[in-house]
């Protein structure tokens, strides 16, 4: 359910705004994107795991924060990522 620390890396490098970026917001959506979307596709076969549906409703409501601040702050990198990131709205 979890993602890996190479792909943890990945996304970092590519999400990154400089050099050594691995704290701004879009690193942090791109990270929780790719762990809502694996959390998905576990509850395509665990349709009872309510702990972690819970633990997926955190995460989500996590990103929607951290893209509404990106938006607040500059439209075009918040279009730029939803664009990169595949996100509807």
């Amino acid at each position: 359910m979890s993602i890996t620390a190479e792909r943890k890396a990945e996304l970092m490098k590519e999400y990154a705004t400089k050099e050594g970026d691995t704290g701004s917001p879009e690193v942090q959506v791109a990270i929780l994107s790719e762990r809502i979307a694996n959390l998905t596709e576990h509850f395509k076969g665990h349709k009872k795991d309510n702990h972690s549906r819970r633990g997926l409703l955190k995460m989500v409501s996590q990103r929607r924060r951290l893209l509404d601040y990106v938006k607040g702050v500059k439209e075009e990198r918040y279009t730029d990522l939803i664009k990169r990131l595949g996100l509807r709205r």
